[in-house]
């Protein structure tokens, strides 16, 4: 693959600036290698662009079709909906552990656009972790073991860190029931195949993973543990270091990522939206893109 655009990797692992590209005027055949950068780094970042709210939806909406937020909706909402994550003195840092956004629903998310509006003067940085060579970095008995597996995803972490942000009251009390009345737990592939480029990578979801279907208690407490560990590993990763009007887009289906919270009790406000996925699938016969030699997957035995 051949990608015109001016890209700074900013790791091994993952990520790449994208510079001199105005995300608001690019023309199509512009858009089309900012998507081919997104599923090759799986997360690309456009510095102090300052989008508008309405710059925002509309790139968004370029990339896929966007819905309301899951919460949104249950209140009524039924155009896309932004997610404006703030955290401050009285509101402690939610989303410092890794994770792929709202697993518990039946089709998560294909694309999040993460946009920087208040800035704290120290932290606060986000990362992200490739699943992809995260997965490439297994044994090869441990990547047949996992393949074909499946995991129980819910909401009750997400309906815990409700009540520690809001409280718990009537209200939320019955917003907690709304939840699991209309998302209840649903079972994704522990690993799936991407289907743009028929790489396979870890899909999970941090605290909302319940229980591999296959394995006992146990057994799936135990894989699952060393998964996120595995995941954990620096040599997966990237961060990056916000200035007001960034904007980062990453491959939810490819990446895991967690906000450092490091910043609090500083004030620190992001505004998100996500464009919509389908429902995870594993294929074992998907034949992957080869990847560019400069961001190719660090082998399992590199570091032993």
């Amino acid at each position: 693959m051949t990608l015109d655009l001016d890209l700074v990797p900013v790791s091994g692992a993952l990520g790449a600036e994208i510079r001199g590209v105005d995300p608001c005027t690019a023309d199509d055949a512009t858009l089309a290698e900012i998507v081919g950068a997104l599923h090759e780094y799986e997360v690309v970042f456009f510095p102090g662009v300052d989008l508008s709210e309405d710059e925002h939806l509309a790139f968004a909406r370029r990339l896929g079709s966007c819905s309301p937020f899951p919460l949104s909706k249950l209140r009524g909402a039924t155009e896309p909906t932004f997610q404006v994550i703030t955290d401050g003195p009285d509101s402690r840092p939610e989303a410092d552990d890794w994770h792929t956004d709202v697993t518990w629903t039946a089709q998560p998310p294909k694309y999040a656009l993460l946009h920087a509006e208040v800035v704290p003067a120290r932290g606060g940085d986000t990362l992200w972790a490739s699943t992809t060579t995260a997965y490439d970095a297994l044994s090869p008995a441990m990547q047949e073991f996992v393949s074909g597996l499946h995991v129980v995803h819910d909401n009750e972490s997400f309906v815990a860190g409700m009540y520690r942000k809001n409280g718990r009251n009537e209200a939320t009390d019955t917003f907690a029931a709304l939840l699991r009345e209309h998302y209840p737990p649903v079972v994704h592939p522990l690993v799936r195949t991407h289907p743009d480029t028929g790489r396979r990578a870890l899909f999970l979801g941090g605290r909302f993973m319940r229980q591999v279907e296959e394995l006992t208690a146990t057994e799936s407490h135990a894989l699952l543990d060393f998964l996120v560990q595995h995941v954990a590993d620096v040599r997966f990763h990237c961060r990056w270091r916000w200035t007001h009007g960034d904007l980062a887009i990453w491959d939810e289906r490819s990446t895991n990522h967690r906000s450092a919270a490091d910043h609090w009790p500083q004030a620190r406000s992001i505004r998100r939206i996500e464009v919509d996925g389908d429902r995870p699938y594993f294929d074992p016969d998907a034949v992957a893109l080869p990847r560019r030699d400069e961001n190719r997957p660090v082998p399992a035995n590199d570091f032993r």
